[in-house]
């Protein structure tokens, strides 16, 4: 058991659970090993990622930050800089690795959402919230351009406008606002039913085919930024090559008889 992350698999779905209410540099490495034994797990079929602290997240724990970044900080030469180009990048492969699951990642967000916060639940899939919850790309009022993911994916979901407003001020969203502008799907009244309404849909989704479902974020994830010539050109080659499966048969065949399907993956 580790002392920022804890996982549990039950019914094909994994659930990754924050342990501290901030992000010291040790959770990124850890994030990134946890998706990677993940994305190899081939039952998998969806992940929920939450928190059992009073928020999602507070975002970098600063003490442990500086104590890891700060000697690469004062006025060294170019190693230096070549030592903190490096940290940082160890920190954002923790988000890429959860960006990165084939399987659909739903974020379960109660309370504050703040900076690395924010950065975690852009890398999810969907994202779902508390009512009290909040957003904030906070690094801009401690004078930090906000690195490990919010700048480069809020965009492709909020849209440019919104997303400079957010970070140019570090104001807050509300989870109401978050609703309306589709940063999170659905509000619930309390974390206990944020994290049974987080499951209830992680089990909708692993209902379906699990090959299909990856196949679905994968069309999704190489969509991102091509034209809509490029994208149907991918599905076309992604589905001659995998539209045939034991699935098919069977979606076929459950229809036929009226029942429900039961999907093996093959």
């Amino acid at each position: 058991m580790s002392e920022f992350v804890s996982l549990e698999i039950s019914e094909a779905i994994a659930t990754v659970t924050l342990l501290r209410p901030t992000m010291p540099p040790a959770l990124f490495v850890e994030l990134e090993a946890l998706f990677g034994r993940l994305a190899a797990e081939k039952g998998l079929r969806a992940v929920v990622v939450q928190s059992t602290a009073k928020a999602f997240s507070f975002g970098l724990d600063l003490r442990a930050a500086m104590a890891d970044l700060g000697p690469h900080l004062g006025g060294g030469g170019a190693a230096d800089r070549m030592e903190l180009l490096g940290l940082i990048q160890r920190y954002q492969r923790g988000f890429d690795a959860v960006a990165a699951c084939p399987v659909p990642v739903i974020a379960a967000i109660q309370g504050p959402c703040i900076g690395g916060g924010l950065d975690l639940a852009a890398a999810c899939d969907i994202r779902l919230s508390t009512r009290d919850a909040y957003f904030s790309v906070r690094e801009t009022k401690i004078a930090i351009v906000a690195d490990l993911g919010s700048l480069q994916r809020l965009p492709r979901l909020l849209g440019q406008g919104l997303v400079r407003e957010l970070a140019f001020t570090g104001k807050d969203l509300s989870a109401e606002r978050a609703l309306s502008i589709g940063l999170v799907n659905e509000l619930f009244d309390d974390a206990a039913a944020l994290q049974a309404g987080a499951r209830k849909l992680a089990l909708e989704i692993a209902a379906n085919p699990p090959l299909t479902v990856r196949g679905v974020k994968a069309v999704l994830d190489h969509g991102e930024g091509k034209s809509v010539a490029d994208g149907l050109a991918y599905v076309a080659a992604w589905n001659a090559a995998f539209l045939a499966s034991e699935d098919l048969g069977e979606a076929m065949a459950s229809f036929m008889e009226k029942r429900t399907p039961r999907f093996a993956g093959k």
